[in-house]
């Protein structure tokens, strides 16, 4: 009986141990270098047919006459000659870094009030009843609406620029740390609470790092508003001595009915968009997913 007894308890611990083994290896990840040519099919081409597609309709509308005013539709060619005349003459990246810096300090700004009142709003419910739908509100207001009263408070000068888009981003970044926290499982914050994580120190150690999902959304959607916000500050409010951006440089050629240099600005603004979003955000999100092994690293 005693050996019956002992041959079964061998046989549950080689039992656990086979699927300890099975979970360990469908937990473990094969890390291996990706071929050029798989990086170059699956991410570069795309988008490189993408942009060579548009390029081929725009030329054809130009070259068959379909739009047959150059002042409402350029070509191509007049579009890059207008961008490579901005950079022989040096302004090129003046236009870029002007936009550029006020967006990313502003974007910066905004991140230092939107995450403590994020997480003032969530956790507090009076103040979740006082200011939460008045967030939500803020979010849906077109950032361009903003800028009249901006220019009147603080007149035409960086400020009034830095105004506007706080006014934009910070309640996307709000309302992102809100939803994150909402979609913490309560069990995180029980077991925090037994381990003594409380106050500032749950918040820290508990909540933040498991609201960071939706954080993250947050503050990639705070980000398109602030640059959406400067864009139209930019537009509206132009003035000599703030420089000129990318808005500026889109309104003087809108004033000079030159499509050539609207369509210059247009560009400029969508590829900095793209870039940051490549550079910071995209990279953000793989890190967050990643950490939470739904992202497989090759």
């Amino acid at each position: 009986m005693a050996s019956t007894d002992s041959t079964t308890v061998a046989k549950d611990g080689s039992d656990l141990a086979g699927l300890e083994a099975g979970l360990d290896a469908l937990e473990s990840r094969q890390s291996y270098r990706t071929p050029f040519r798989q990086t170059f099919v699956q991410k570069i081409l795309p988008p490189v047919l993408a942009v060579a597609l548009v390029l081929a309709v725009w030329q054809a509308l130009v070259s068959f006459k379909v739009v047959d005013d150059p002042t409402k539709l350029p070509a191509p060619s007049a579009v890059w000659d207008v961008v490579q005349t901005a950079w022989l003459q040096g302004e090129l990246l003046g236009y870029i870094w002007t936009s550029v810096s006020r967006g990313l300090l502003g974007f910066l700004f905004a991140l230092l009030i939107g995450t403590p009142l994020g997480l003032i709003v969530a956790r507090v419910k009076f103040i979740r009843a006082a200011i939460g739908p008045i967030l939500s509100g803020l979010q849906s207001l077109p950032s361009v609406a903003w800028v009249p009263p901006a220019v009147i408070w603080l007149g035409l000068n960086n400020s009034m620029m830095y105004a506007v888009i706080l006014l934009g981003a910070v309640p996307s970044i709000a309302n992102g740390l809100v939803s994150g926290v909402d979609q913490v499982p309560p069990l995180f914050l029980r077991a925090g609470r037994t381990l003594g994580a409380t106050g500032l120190k749950g918040t820290w150690h508990i909540v933040l790092p498991a609201a960071l999902p939706g954080y993250v959304a947050g503050l990639k959607q705070g980000w398109a508003f602030s640059w959406r916000s400067l864009m139209a500050a930019e537009i509206i409010a132009s003035f000599p001595d703030l420089g000129v951006g990318l808005g500026q440089l889109l309104e003087n050629g809108r004033n000079a009915s030159d499509m050539a240099m609207v369509f210059e600005a247009i560009l400029l603004i969508l590829i900095v968009g793209i870039a940051i979003d490549l550079l910071i955000f995209s990279p953000l999100e793989r890190w967050v997913l990643r950490s939470r092994g739904l992202l497989v690293k090759n």
